[in-house]
C-alpha cells in the first residue's frame, strides 16, 4: 500500500511539475505516470538495498522506455515526457547539501556529497542514454503508399 501511495504522489507531482515546461494538458496525465513509474523503481531498488546510484540508474531504464512509447502514441516529442519524468529522480537535495557543506566550509563533507550527487546524476544520464540508443520500430508503410487521414486498409 506504501508503495502505491508514493507511486501518486511521484505521479501527481510530476504532473504539477509540467506546469512549468507548459506541457500540454492532453499530455499531463502521460508524465505523471513516467514520474510514478520511475519513482516506483526507484524505491523498490533501495528496498532491495541498492545504493542511490544504481537505484537512480536502474528507474530511469524503464523510465525512459515509457516516455519513448508515450512519444509515439501521442506523437509528441519523447522530452516533453522526459524532462517532466526524471523530476523525481534528480539529486535536488544533494546538490543542495553540497553547496551548504561548501559554505559552511565542511570541505569532507562537501566532497562526499558532491560525489555521491555526481554519481547520481551521472546514473541517470546514462540510464536515459542507454534506453534512448534503442532502435523504435519502424513504422509499417502498405505496398500502395502512405495512407491519407479517413482512409481504411
Amino acid at each position: 500500500m506504501e508503495y502505491l501511495f508514493q507511486f501518486v504522489v511521484a505521479a501527481v507531482s510530476t504532473a504539477c511539475f509540467g506546469v512549468t515546461f507548459q506541457v500540454p494538458r492532453r499530455h499531463m496525465i502521460a508524465c505523471g505516470v513516467g514520474g510514478g513509474i520511475g519513482w516506483l523503481v526507484y524505491l523498490v531498488c533501495v528496498a532491495a538495498g541498492l545504493s542511490a546510484a544504481m537505484a537512480t540508474f536502474f528507474a530511469a531504464l524503464p523510465l525512459t522506455l515509457a516516455c519513448r512509447l508515450f512519444a509515439i502514441k501521442f506523437r509528441a516529442p519523447v522530452t516533453l515526457f522526459l524532462l517532466c519524468g526524471i523530476f523525481p529522480l534528480v539529486p535536488g537535495a544533494g546538490i543542495y547539501y553540497t553547496a551548504y557543506y561548501f559554505l559552511q566550509g565542511a570541505g569532507q563533507q562537501m566532497a562526499d556529497k558532491g560525489f555521491e550527487t555526481a554519481k547520481i546524476a551521472v546514473a541517470l544520464a546514462l540510464g536515459i542514454a542507454l534506453i534512448s540508443a534503442l532502435p523504435l520500430p519502424r513504422r509499417r508503410v502498405s505496398p500502395a503508399g502512405p495512407q491519407k487521414a479517413g482512409e481504411k486498409s
